[in-house]
């Protein structure tokens, strides 16, 4: 199984950008996918995950109603899209894989695969 993060940059605060995360390797029913970032100096923190079956997204509280996450499962591909930057948002973002649904979406510890990170830089 492979992830495959991109999109992220450089933006200014008010702006947005959208982020992909591909996987690949297998097919994915039951699976969810988070993303997490990790800011300078800080632990990787939940920001948002869906599963395949869709019908709930979850969000950190920091990033509801400017993030909102869906996953193509056509494409197999989840798409971040996040408008509003603002510079606290600035971190490496990462995708990952958890192939159980019943865990805690928000735990790191759920997911066992990890995309290589992205990183986004909103400067003010």
């Amino acid at each position: 199984v492979q992830l495959q993060a991109s999109g992220g940059g450089l933006v200014q605060a008010g702006g947005s950008l959208r982020l992909s995360c591909a996987a690949s390797g297998r097919t994915f029913n039951g699976y969810v996918m988070g993303w997490f970032r990790q800011a300078p100096g800080k632990g990787r923190e939940f920001v948002a995950a869906d599963s395949w079956s869709g019908g709930y997204t979850d969000y950190a509280h920091s990033v509801r109603g400017r993030f909102t996450f869906s996953i193509d499962t056509a494409k197999n591909t989840g798409y971040l899209q996040m408008n509003s930057l603002q510079p606290e948002d600035t971190a490496v973002y990462y995708c990952a894989l958890n192939s159980y649904s019943d865990s805690d979406w928000a735990d790191r510890i759920s997911y066992d695969c990890w995309g290589q990170g992205t990183l986004v830089t909103v400067s003010s």
